[in-house]
Protein backbone atom coordinates (compact mmCIF):
# COMPACT_ATOMS: atom_id res chain seq x y z
CA UNK A 1 0.00 0.00 0.00
CA UNK A 2 1.36 3.42 -0.99
CA UNK A 3 -0.15 6.77 -0.08
CA UNK A 4 0.33 10.50 0.25
CA UNK A 5 -0.41 12.21 3.55
CA UNK A 6 -2.09 15.62 3.82
CA UNK A 7 1.30 17.34 3.43
CA UNK A 8 2.18 15.36 0.33
CA UNK A 9 4.70 13.02 1.99
CA UNK A 10 5.01 9.44 0.76
CA UNK A 11 3.61 6.72 3.02
CA UNK A 12 4.36 3.01 2.52
CA UNK A 13 3.04 -0.06 4.29
CA UNK A 14 1.13 0.17 7.56
CA UNK A 15 1.04 3.96 7.60
CA UNK A 16 -0.49 4.04 4.13
CA UNK A 17 -2.92 1.26 5.07
CA UNK A 18 -4.10 3.25 8.09
CA UNK A 19 -4.57 6.38 6.00
CA UNK A 20 -6.51 4.54 3.32
CA UNK A 21 -9.53 4.24 5.60
CA UNK A 22 -9.92 8.02 5.72
CA UNK A 23 -8.33 9.04 2.42
CA UNK A 24 -8.75 6.32 -0.19
CA UNK A 25 -8.29 8.90 -2.96
CA UNK A 26 -4.69 9.42 -1.80
CA UNK A 27 -3.86 5.73 -1.50
CA UNK A 28 -2.96 2.92 -3.93
CA UNK A 29 -3.26 -0.79 -3.14
CA UNK A 30 -2.30 -4.03 -4.92
CA UNK A 31 -0.30 -2.37 -7.70
CA UNK A 32 1.12 -5.80 -8.58
CA UNK A 33 -2.02 -6.56 -10.56
CA UNK A 34 -1.32 -3.66 -12.91
CA UNK A 35 2.35 -4.40 -13.61
CA UNK A 36 2.99 -4.46 -17.34
CA UNK A 37 -0.26 -2.68 -18.22
CA UNK A 38 -0.30 0.52 -20.23
CA UNK A 39 -2.17 2.26 -17.45
CA UNK A 40 -1.75 4.78 -14.68
CA UNK A 41 -3.06 5.17 -11.15
CA UNK A 42 -4.00 8.43 -9.45
CA UNK A 43 -2.17 9.38 -6.29
CA UNK A 44 -2.90 12.86 -5.00
CA UNK A 45 -2.78 15.34 -7.87
CA UNK A 46 -0.75 13.31 -10.36
CA UNK A 47 -0.80 10.01 -12.26
CA UNK A 48 1.80 7.30 -11.73
CA UNK A 49 2.78 4.29 -13.83
CA UNK A 50 2.63 0.94 -12.00
CA UNK A 51 6.43 0.73 -12.21
CA UNK A 52 6.73 4.00 -10.31
CA UNK A 53 4.50 2.83 -7.48
CA UNK A 54 6.46 -0.43 -7.27
CA UNK A 55 9.69 1.58 -7.24
CA UNK A 56 8.44 3.51 -4.20
CA UNK A 57 7.84 0.23 -2.35
CA UNK A 58 11.23 -1.22 -3.36
CA UNK A 59 12.97 2.04 -2.44
CA UNK A 60 11.48 1.95 1.04
CA UNK A 61 12.54 -1.70 1.44
CA UNK A 62 16.06 -0.70 0.35
CA UNK A 63 16.14 2.01 3.04
CA UNK A 64 15.00 -0.41 5.73
CA UNK A 65 17.57 -3.02 4.68
CA UNK A 66 20.37 -0.43 4.77
CA UNK A 67 19.30 0.74 8.23
CA UNK A 68 19.23 -2.82 9.53
CA UNK A 69 22.51 -3.92 7.93
CA UNK A 70 24.41 -0.70 8.56
CA UNK A 71 25.76 -0.37 5.01
CA UNK A 72 24.48 0.55 1.52
CA UNK A 73 22.52 -1.98 -0.54
CA UNK A 74 22.89 -1.90 -4.32
CA UNK A 75 21.66 -5.30 -5.57
CA UNK A 76 18.42 -7.22 -5.30
CA UNK A 77 16.72 -10.50 -6.09
CA UNK A 78 13.07 -9.83 -6.95
CA UNK A 79 10.37 -12.48 -7.13
CA UNK A 80 7.35 -12.47 -9.46
CA UNK A 81 4.39 -14.80 -10.00
CA UNK A 82 5.33 -17.71 -12.23
CA UNK A 83 2.47 -16.71 -14.52
CA UNK A 84 3.91 -13.22 -15.19
CA UNK A 85 4.62 -12.66 -18.87
CA UNK A 86 7.71 -10.97 -20.33
CA UNK A 87 6.10 -7.51 -20.26
CA UNK A 88 5.22 -7.86 -16.58
CA UNK A 89 8.72 -9.12 -15.75
CA UNK A 90 10.29 -6.25 -17.65
CA UNK A 91 8.12 -3.77 -15.76
CA UNK A 92 9.28 -5.33 -12.49
CA UNK A 93 12.92 -4.98 -13.49
CA UNK A 94 12.29 -1.34 -14.40
CA UNK A 95 10.75 -0.74 -10.98
CA UNK A 96 13.91 -2.10 -9.33
CA UNK A 97 16.13 0.15 -11.42
CA UNK A 98 14.00 3.19 -10.60
CA UNK A 99 14.53 2.36 -6.92
CA UNK A 100 18.30 2.49 -7.42
CA UNK A 101 18.84 -1.26 -7.40
CA UNK A 102 20.74 -3.57 -9.73
CA UNK A 103 18.31 -6.43 -10.26
CA UNK A 104 20.68 -9.40 -10.40
CA UNK A 105 17.93 -11.96 -10.70
CA UNK A 106 14.16 -12.15 -11.19
CA UNK A 107 12.90 -15.53 -10.04
CA UNK A 108 9.51 -17.15 -9.95
CA UNK A 109 7.76 -17.16 -6.60
CA UNK A 110 7.28 -20.97 -6.59
CA UNK A 111 11.01 -21.35 -7.27
CA UNK A 112 11.72 -19.15 -4.25
CA UNK A 113 9.30 -21.16 -2.13
CA UNK A 114 10.96 -24.44 -3.13
CA UNK A 115 14.36 -23.00 -2.14
CA UNK A 116 12.98 -22.21 1.29
CA UNK A 117 11.89 -25.79 1.81
CA UNK A 118 14.75 -27.54 0.05
CA UNK A 119 17.80 -25.37 -0.74
CA UNK A 120 20.31 -28.17 -1.43
CA UNK A 121 18.44 -31.42 -2.03
CA UNK A 122 20.61 -34.33 -3.17
CA UNK A 123 17.74 -36.48 -4.40
CA UNK A 124 15.19 -35.50 -7.01
CA UNK A 125 12.04 -34.04 -5.52
CA UNK A 126 8.89 -32.67 -7.13
CA UNK A 127 6.91 -29.95 -5.42
CA UNK A 128 3.48 -28.56 -6.21
CA UNK A 129 3.52 -24.93 -5.07
CA UNK A 130 0.05 -23.45 -4.54
CA UNK A 131 0.55 -19.69 -4.28
CA UNK A 132 -2.59 -17.74 -3.36
CA UNK A 133 -1.69 -14.18 -2.43
CA UNK A 134 -3.57 -10.94 -2.11
CA UNK A 135 -3.73 -10.06 -5.78
CA UNK A 136 -2.53 -13.03 -7.82
CA UNK A 137 -2.68 -16.81 -7.92
CA UNK A 138 -0.50 -19.41 -9.55
CA UNK A 139 0.26 -23.08 -9.12
CA UNK A 140 3.53 -24.53 -10.31
CA UNK A 141 5.10 -27.96 -10.53
CA UNK A 142 8.75 -27.59 -9.53
CA UNK A 143 11.47 -30.20 -9.84
CA UNK A 144 14.56 -29.75 -7.69
CA UNK A 145 17.76 -31.81 -7.63
CA UNK A 146 21.26 -30.95 -6.44
CA UNK A 147 20.47 -27.26 -6.24
CA UNK A 148 18.98 -27.09 -9.73
CA UNK A 149 15.37 -25.88 -9.73
CA UNK A 150 13.20 -26.38 -12.79
CA UNK A 151 9.59 -25.26 -13.21
CA UNK A 152 7.95 -28.09 -15.15
CA UNK A 153 4.57 -26.40 -15.53
CA UNK A 154 2.71 -23.38 -14.28
CA UNK A 155 -0.82 -22.10 -14.47
CA UNK A 156 -2.66 -19.30 -12.73
CA UNK A 157 -4.61 -16.07 -12.74
CA UNK A 158 -2.99 -12.68 -12.20
CA UNK A 159 -6.37 -11.26 -11.13
CA UNK A 160 -7.41 -13.79 -8.49
CA UNK A 161 -6.53 -13.61 -4.83
CA UNK A 162 -7.37 -12.45 -1.35
CA UNK A 163 -8.50 -9.06 -2.65
CA UNK A 164 -11.36 -10.80 -4.45
CA UNK A 165 -12.31 -12.64 -1.26
CA UNK A 166 -12.38 -9.28 0.53
CA UNK A 167 -14.74 -7.81 -2.06
CA UNK A 168 -17.14 -10.74 -1.80
CA UNK A 169 -17.18 -10.41 1.98
CA UNK A 170 -17.60 -6.64 1.67
CA UNK A 171 -20.66 -7.09 -0.55
CA UNK A 172 -22.08 -9.71 1.83
CA UNK A 173 -21.76 -7.39 4.84
CA UNK A 174 -23.00 -4.29 2.99
CA UNK A 175 -26.00 -6.16 1.55
CA UNK A 176 -27.04 -7.37 5.02
CA UNK A 177 -26.59 -3.87 6.47
CA UNK A 178 -28.61 -2.33 3.63
CA UNK A 179 -31.42 -4.84 4.09
CA UNK A 180 -31.63 -3.97 7.77
CA UNK A 181 -31.09 -0.21 7.62
CA UNK A 182 -31.88 0.84 4.05
CA UNK A 183 -28.41 2.35 3.53
CA UNK A 184 -25.72 1.05 1.15
CA UNK A 185 -22.34 1.65 2.79
CA UNK A 186 -20.60 1.24 -0.58
CA UNK A 187 -21.94 4.66 -1.64
CA UNK A 188 -19.69 6.39 0.90
CA UNK A 189 -15.93 6.04 0.12
CA UNK A 190 -14.97 6.40 3.79
CA UNK A 191 -17.62 3.95 5.02
CA UNK A 192 -16.71 1.51 2.27
CA UNK A 193 -13.00 1.64 3.14
CA UNK A 194 -13.80 1.13 6.84
CA UNK A 195 -15.90 -1.93 6.05
CA UNK A 196 -13.24 -3.29 3.70
CA UNK A 197 -10.58 -2.98 6.39
CA UNK A 198 -12.95 -4.69 8.86
CA UNK A 199 -13.67 -7.61 6.52
CA UNK A 200 -9.97 -8.03 5.79
CA UNK A 201 -9.37 -8.45 9.51
CA UNK A 202 -12.38 -10.78 9.76
CA UNK A 203 -11.01 -12.89 6.90
CA UNK A 204 -7.71 -13.33 8.74
CA UNK A 205 -9.46 -14.20 12.00
CA UNK A 206 -11.71 -16.76 10.32
CA UNK A 207 -8.66 -18.70 9.13
CA UNK A 208 -8.02 -19.63 12.77
CA UNK A 209 -11.39 -19.11 14.46
CA UNK A 210 -14.75 -20.65 13.61
CA UNK A 211 -16.52 -17.29 13.93
CA UNK A 212 -15.63 -13.61 14.22
CA UNK A 213 -17.47 -10.34 14.81
CA UNK A 214 -17.22 -7.13 12.80
CA UNK A 215 -17.80 -3.97 14.82
CA UNK A 216 -17.65 -0.45 13.38
CA UNK A 217 -19.22 2.35 15.40
CA UNK A 218 -21.01 5.31 13.77
CA UNK A 219 -20.58 3.86 10.30
CA UNK A 220 -23.58 5.77 8.92
CA UNK A 221 -26.43 8.09 9.87
CA UNK A 222 -30.16 7.79 9.35
CA UNK A 223 -32.80 10.33 10.34
CA UNK A 224 -30.25 12.11 12.51
CA UNK A 225 -29.34 8.97 14.44
CA UNK A 226 -25.94 7.25 14.24
CA UNK A 227 -25.86 3.65 13.01
CA UNK A 228 -23.34 1.05 14.16
CA UNK A 229 -22.24 -2.02 12.24
CA UNK A 230 -22.16 -5.17 14.39
CA UNK A 231 -22.26 -8.49 12.59
CA UNK A 232 -21.04 -11.99 13.33
CA UNK A 233 -19.63 -14.02 10.45
CA UNK A 234 -19.14 -17.75 10.75
CA UNK A 235 -16.51 -19.53 8.73
CA UNK A 236 -19.01 -21.60 6.75
CA UNK A 237 -20.70 -18.38 5.52
CA UNK A 238 -17.38 -17.03 4.27
CA UNK A 239 -16.47 -20.34 2.64
CA UNK A 240 -19.75 -20.42 0.73
CA UNK A 241 -18.88 -16.98 -0.70
CA UNK A 242 -15.44 -17.96 -2.00
CA UNK A 243 -16.12 -21.55 -3.06
CA UNK A 244 -16.54 -20.70 -6.75
CA UNK A 245 -13.23 -18.79 -6.82
CA UNK A 246 -11.38 -21.64 -5.19
CA UNK A 247 -12.87 -23.98 -7.78
CA UNK A 248 -10.95 -21.94 -10.38
CA UNK A 249 -7.71 -22.57 -8.52
CA UNK A 250 -8.36 -26.31 -8.55
CA UNK A 251 -8.80 -26.15 -12.31
CA UNK A 252 -5.34 -24.56 -12.45
CA UNK A 253 -3.97 -27.37 -10.27
CA UNK A 254 -5.35 -29.97 -12.68
CA UNK A 255 -4.04 -28.06 -15.68
CA UNK A 256 -0.51 -27.76 -14.26
CA UNK A 257 -0.39 -31.50 -13.50
CA UNK A 258 -1.56 -32.28 -17.04
CA UNK A 259 1.05 -29.94 -18.54
CA UNK A 260 3.79 -31.55 -16.45
CA UNK A 261 2.53 -35.04 -17.45
CA UNK A 262 2.35 -36.02 -13.79
CA UNK A 263 -0.26 -37.39 -11.43
CA UNK A 264 -0.85 -36.33 -7.85
CA UNK A 265 0.89 -39.41 -6.44
CA UNK A 266 4.08 -38.39 -8.27
CA UNK A 267 4.26 -35.16 -6.25
CA UNK A 268 6.54 -35.36 -3.19
CA UNK A 269 5.39 -32.17 -1.43
CA UNK A 270 2.50 -29.74 -1.69
CA UNK A 271 3.67 -26.34 -0.47
CA UNK A 272 1.24 -23.54 0.38
CA UNK A 273 2.34 -19.95 -0.21
CA UNK A 274 0.59 -16.61 0.20
CA UNK A 275 -1.57 -15.30 3.02
CA UNK A 276 -4.85 -16.38 1.43
CA UNK A 277 -3.64 -20.01 1.38
CA UNK A 278 -4.29 -20.11 5.14
CA UNK A 279 -8.02 -20.44 4.43
CA UNK A 280 -9.11 -23.82 5.89
CA UNK A 281 -11.30 -24.52 2.85
CA UNK A 282 -8.18 -24.32 0.66
CA UNK A 283 -6.58 -27.04 2.77
CA UNK A 284 -9.60 -29.30 2.60
CA UNK A 285 -10.09 -28.93 -1.14
CA UNK A 286 -6.43 -29.60 -1.92
CA UNK A 287 -6.30 -32.64 0.34
CA UNK A 288 -9.42 -34.02 -1.31
CA UNK A 289 -8.08 -33.35 -4.80
CA UNK A 290 -4.45 -34.40 -4.30
CA UNK A 291 -4.51 -36.78 -1.34
CA UNK A 292 -1.16 -35.38 -0.22
CA UNK A 293 0.05 -33.79 3.00
CA UNK A 294 0.16 -29.99 2.81
CA UNK A 295 3.26 -28.11 3.95
CA UNK A 296 2.78 -24.80 5.74
CA UNK A 297 5.69 -25.03 8.18
CA UNK A 298 7.23 -21.84 6.83
CA UNK A 299 4.98 -18.78 7.24
CA UNK A 300 3.10 -18.50 3.91
CA UNK A 301 3.54 -14.71 4.02
CA UNK A 302 7.33 -15.00 4.38
CA UNK A 303 8.05 -18.14 2.38
CA UNK A 304 8.79 -16.42 -0.94
CA UNK A 305 10.86 -13.62 0.62
CA UNK A 306 12.95 -16.19 2.50
CA UNK A 307 13.47 -18.05 -0.77
CA UNK A 308 14.66 -14.86 -2.43
CA UNK A 309 17.16 -14.46 0.41
CA UNK A 310 18.36 -18.03 -0.15
CA UNK A 311 18.80 -17.26 -3.86
CA UNK A 312 20.75 -14.11 -3.01
CA UNK A 313 23.02 -16.12 -0.73
CA UNK A 314 23.61 -18.77 -3.40
CA UNK A 315 24.52 -16.08 -5.94
CA UNK A 316 27.06 -14.75 -3.42
CA UNK A 317 28.50 -18.22 -2.88
CA UNK A 318 27.16 -18.56 0.67
CA UNK A 319 26.07 -22.03 1.75
CA UNK A 320 22.66 -21.90 3.43
CA UNK A 321 20.83 -24.65 5.25
CA UNK A 322 17.12 -25.30 5.60
CA UNK A 323 14.84 -22.82 7.33
CA UNK A 324 14.05 -24.23 10.78
CA UNK A 325 10.68 -23.70 12.41
CA UNK A 326 8.90 -25.19 15.41
CA UNK A 327 5.86 -27.23 14.36
CA UNK A 328 3.37 -29.59 15.93
CA UNK A 329 4.29 -33.09 14.73
CA UNK A 330 0.81 -34.58 15.11
CA UNK A 331 -2.77 -33.47 14.53
CA UNK A 332 -4.71 -32.38 17.62
CA UNK A 333 -8.49 -32.66 17.83
CA UNK A 334 -11.48 -34.00 19.73
CA UNK A 335 -13.77 -37.00 19.60
CA UNK A 336 -17.21 -36.27 18.16
CA UNK A 337 -20.07 -37.89 16.31
CA UNK A 338 -19.51 -38.19 12.59
CA UNK A 339 -19.00 -40.67 9.79
CA UNK A 340 -16.25 -43.28 9.59
CA UNK A 341 -16.23 -45.35 6.40
CA UNK A 342 -19.78 -44.24 5.64
CA UNK A 343 -21.21 -45.21 9.03
CA UNK A 344 -22.18 -42.95 11.93
CA UNK A 345 -19.81 -43.31 14.85
CA UNK A 346 -19.39 -41.73 18.27
CA UNK A 347 -15.63 -41.93 17.83
CA UNK A 348 -14.99 -39.68 14.83
CA UNK A 349 -11.71 -37.79 15.26
CA UNK A 350 -12.29 -34.15 14.37
CA UNK A 351 -8.99 -32.27 13.79
CA UNK A 352 -8.57 -28.73 15.13
CA UNK A 353 -4.80 -28.12 14.84
CA UNK A 354 -3.35 -29.99 11.87
CA UNK A 355 0.09 -31.61 11.98
CA UNK A 356 3.01 -29.45 10.75
CA UNK A 357 1.26 -26.27 11.90
CA UNK A 358 3.88 -23.68 12.99
CA UNK A 359 3.99 -22.87 16.70
CA UNK A 360 2.53 -21.08 18.52
CA UNK A 361 -0.89 -21.90 17.07
CA UNK A 362 -4.49 -20.96 17.87
CA UNK A 363 -7.38 -22.68 16.10
CA UNK A 364 -11.07 -23.16 16.80
CA UNK A 365 -13.99 -25.10 15.33
CA UNK A 366 -17.74 -24.99 15.93
CA UNK A 367 -19.62 -28.10 17.08
CA UNK A 368 -23.21 -28.74 18.20
CA UNK A 369 -25.00 -30.71 20.90
CA UNK A 370 -26.70 -33.98 19.99
CA UNK A 371 -29.78 -33.90 22.20
CA UNK A 372 -32.61 -31.56 23.16
CA UNK A 373 -32.01 -29.91 26.55
CA UNK A 374 -28.49 -31.31 26.72
CA UNK A 375 -26.90 -29.88 29.88
CA UNK A 376 -23.38 -31.29 29.57
CA UNK A 377 -20.90 -31.84 26.72
CA UNK A 378 -17.79 -33.95 27.20
CA UNK A 379 -14.68 -32.79 25.32
CA UNK A 380 -12.17 -35.64 24.80
CA UNK A 381 -8.83 -34.49 23.36
CA UNK A 382 -6.70 -36.74 21.14
CA UNK A 383 -3.74 -36.43 18.84
CA UNK A 384 -2.88 -38.57 15.86
CA UNK A 385 -3.81 -39.05 12.23
CA UNK A 386 -6.50 -41.76 12.30
CA UNK A 387 -10.14 -40.91 11.60
CA UNK A 388 -11.22 -43.18 14.48
CA UNK A 389 -10.25 -41.38 17.70
CA UNK A 390 -9.76 -44.70 19.51
CA UNK A 391 -6.68 -45.35 17.39
CA UNK A 392 -5.13 -42.00 18.30
CA UNK A 393 -3.46 -40.94 21.55
CA UNK A 394 -5.86 -39.89 24.28
CA UNK A 395 -4.41 -36.89 26.16
CA UNK A 396 -7.21 -35.52 28.33
CA UNK A 397 -10.86 -34.55 28.72
CA UNK A 398 -13.23 -32.23 30.55
CA UNK A 399 -16.92 -31.33 30.58
CA UNK A 400 -18.70 -28.04 29.94
CA UNK A 401 -21.74 -28.09 32.20
CA UNK A 402 -24.83 -25.95 32.67
CA UNK A 403 -25.63 -25.57 28.98
CA UNK A 404 -28.82 -23.78 27.95
CA UNK A 405 -31.78 -26.13 27.82
CA UNK A 406 -32.63 -25.69 24.17
CA UNK A 407 -33.11 -27.94 21.16
CA UNK A 408 -30.27 -30.04 19.81
CA UNK A 409 -27.83 -28.08 17.69
CA UNK A 410 -26.71 -25.74 20.49
CA UNK A 411 -23.40 -24.40 19.14
CA UNK A 412 -20.22 -24.95 21.16
CA UNK A 413 -16.94 -23.37 20.08
CA UNK A 414 -13.87 -25.47 20.88
CA UNK A 415 -10.58 -23.53 20.82
CA UNK A 416 -7.08 -25.01 20.99
CA UNK A 417 -4.10 -22.84 21.95
CA UNK A 418 -0.72 -24.57 21.62
CA UNK A 419 2.44 -22.71 22.69
CA UNK A 420 6.12 -23.25 21.89
CA UNK A 421 6.58 -25.39 24.98
CA UNK A 422 3.89 -27.89 23.99
CA UNK A 423 1.34 -26.56 26.49
CA UNK A 424 -2.15 -27.04 25.10
CA UNK A 425 -5.02 -24.92 26.42
CA UNK A 426 -8.46 -26.21 25.39
CA UNK A 427 -11.50 -23.97 25.85
CA UNK A 428 -15.14 -24.87 25.22
CA UNK A 429 -17.56 -21.94 24.86
CA UNK A 430 -21.34 -22.10 24.54
CA UNK A 431 -21.86 -19.73 21.64
CA UNK A 432 -25.25 -18.35 22.65
CA UNK A 433 -24.34 -17.44 26.26
CA UNK A 434 -20.55 -17.22 26.42
CA UNK A 435 -20.42 -19.92 29.13
CA UNK A 436 -16.92 -21.40 29.06
CA UNK A 437 -14.82 -24.17 30.58
CA UNK A 438 -11.07 -24.62 30.13
CA UNK A 439 -8.46 -27.35 30.46
CA UNK A 440 -4.66 -26.93 30.30
CA UNK A 441 -2.54 -29.91 29.27
CA UNK A 442 1.18 -29.58 30.03
CA UNK A 443 3.72 -30.75 27.45
CA UNK A 444 1.08 -32.48 25.36
CA UNK A 445 3.27 -32.63 22.25
CA UNK A 446 6.40 -33.97 23.96
CA UNK A 447 4.33 -36.51 25.86
CA UNK A 448 2.92 -37.82 22.59
CA UNK A 449 6.38 -37.93 21.01
CA UNK A 450 7.43 -40.43 23.66
CA UNK A 451 4.37 -42.64 23.10
CA UNK A 452 3.86 -42.40 19.37
CA UNK A 453 2.54 -45.62 17.87
CA UNK A 454 3.08 -46.66 14.24
CA UNK A 455 -0.69 -47.05 13.91
CA UNK A 456 -1.18 -43.34 14.58
CA UNK A 457 0.68 -42.45 11.41
CA UNK A 458 -0.64 -45.00 8.95
CA UNK A 459 -3.43 -43.01 7.38
CA UNK A 460 -4.49 -39.36 7.26
CA UNK A 461 -7.84 -38.33 8.70
CA UNK A 462 -10.44 -37.82 5.99
CA UNK A 463 -13.24 -36.48 8.13
CA UNK A 464 -12.73 -33.03 9.61
CA UNK A 465 -14.88 -30.36 11.20
CA UNK A 466 -16.74 -29.85 7.93
CA UNK A 467 -18.59 -33.15 8.54
CA UNK A 468 -22.01 -33.04 10.22
CA UNK A 469 -20.59 -33.78 13.62
CA UNK A 470 -21.73 -33.01 17.13
CA UNK A 471 -19.98 -32.53 20.43
CA UNK A 472 -20.84 -34.62 23.47
CA UNK A 473 -21.24 -38.13 22.16
CA UNK A 474 -21.79 -39.42 25.70
CA UNK A 475 -22.41 -36.18 27.57
CA UNK A 476 -25.98 -37.28 28.33
CA UNK A 477 -24.83 -40.37 30.23
CA UNK A 478 -25.16 -40.74 34.03
CA UNK A 479 -21.96 -39.96 35.96
CA UNK A 480 -21.14 -43.65 36.76
CA UNK A 481 -21.51 -44.64 33.11
CA UNK A 482 -19.50 -41.61 31.95
CA UNK A 483 -16.73 -42.59 34.39
CA UNK A 484 -16.78 -46.16 33.05
CA UNK A 485 -16.55 -44.85 29.49
CA UNK A 486 -13.54 -42.74 30.49
CA UNK A 487 -11.83 -45.79 32.01
CA UNK A 488 -12.60 -47.67 28.80
CA UNK A 489 -10.73 -45.02 26.81
CA UNK A 490 -7.66 -45.54 29.01
CA UNK A 491 -7.87 -49.31 28.56
CA UNK A 492 -8.18 -48.96 24.79
CA UNK A 493 -5.14 -46.65 24.73
CA UNK A 494 -3.11 -49.17 26.76
CA UNK A 495 -4.20 -51.99 24.46
CA UNK A 496 -3.23 -50.10 21.32
CA UNK A 497 0.15 -49.22 22.85
CA UNK A 498 1.14 -52.88 22.96
CA UNK A 499 -0.19 -53.79 19.48
CA UNK A 500 3.22 -53.29 17.76
CA UNK A 501 4.85 -55.65 20.29
CA UNK A 502 2.64 -58.73 19.77
CA UNK A 503 2.05 -61.34 17.09
CA UNK A 504 -0.74 -61.42 14.51
CA UNK A 505 -3.05 -63.69 16.55
CA UNK A 506 -2.78 -61.51 19.67
CA UNK A 507 -3.20 -58.40 17.55
CA UNK A 508 -6.45 -59.72 16.12
CA UNK A 509 -7.67 -60.56 19.62
CA UNK A 510 -6.86 -57.02 20.80
CA UNK A 511 -8.71 -55.53 17.84
CA UNK A 512 -11.77 -57.68 18.61
CA UNK A 513 -11.85 -56.74 22.28
CA UNK A 514 -11.20 -53.06 21.59
CA UNK A 515 -14.16 -53.03 19.19
CA UNK A 516 -16.39 -54.79 21.73
CA UNK A 517 -15.46 -52.33 24.47
CA UNK A 518 -15.94 -49.35 22.14
CA UNK A 519 -19.34 -50.65 21.04
CA UNK A 520 -20.35 -51.22 24.67
CA UNK A 521 -19.31 -47.66 25.54
CA UNK A 522 -21.42 -46.35 22.67
CA UNK A 523 -24.52 -48.15 24.00
CA UNK A 524 -24.14 -46.65 27.49
CA UNK A 525 -24.84 -50.02 29.14
CA UNK A 526 -22.82 -50.16 32.36
CA UNK A 527 -22.83 -54.01 32.65
CA UNK A 528 -21.65 -54.40 29.05
CA UNK A 529 -18.93 -51.80 29.53
CA UNK A 530 -17.70 -53.50 32.73
CA UNK A 531 -17.72 -56.99 31.18
CA UNK A 532 -15.92 -55.93 28.00
CA UNK A 533 -13.48 -53.83 30.01
CA UNK A 534 -12.63 -56.67 32.38
CA UNK A 535 -11.97 -59.02 29.45
CA UNK A 536 -9.65 -56.50 27.75
CA UNK A 537 -7.89 -55.72 31.03
CA UNK A 538 -7.14 -59.42 31.56
CA UNK A 539 -5.68 -59.69 28.06
CA UNK A 540 -3.50 -56.62 28.57
CA UNK A 541 -2.20 -58.03 31.87
CA UNK A 542 -1.42 -61.39 30.21
CA UNK A 543 0.39 -59.85 27.24
CA UNK A 544 2.38 -57.37 29.32
CA UNK A 545 3.44 -60.14 31.70
CA UNK A 546 4.43 -62.32 28.77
Amino acid sequence: VVGLDAEGRILVGTAAQNQWVLAPERTVRSIKRKMGEDATVRLGDRDYAPQEISAIILGRLKERAEKFLGHPVHKAVITVPAFFNDVQRSATRTAGELAGLEVVRIINEPTAASLTYNPDAETLERLLVYDLGGGTFDVSIVQIERGVVEVLASHGDTHLGGDDFDRLLLDYVCDKFAKKNGIDLRNSPVAKSRVLRAVEEAKRNISAEAATTIEEEFIAEKDGAALNLTMEIQRFEYEELIDSLLAKTLHCVDKSLDDAHLTADQIDKVVLVGGASRTPLVHRLLQQRLGRELHTEVDPDLCVALGAAVQGALINGIDVGPVLVDITPHTLGIEAVGEIDGETSHHCFSPIIQRNTPLPAVRSEMFTTMYDNQKVARICVYQGEREDARYNQYIGEFCIEGLSQIERGNEILVRFELDLNGMLKVTAIEHVTGLRTQLTLENSVSRFNAKTRPAARTSPSRHGPESSISVGASAHLPSDVAAAVARSQDLIAKALDIVPKVGDDDRQEIDRMVKELADASATGSLPQIKNAGAELEDLIFYLQDA
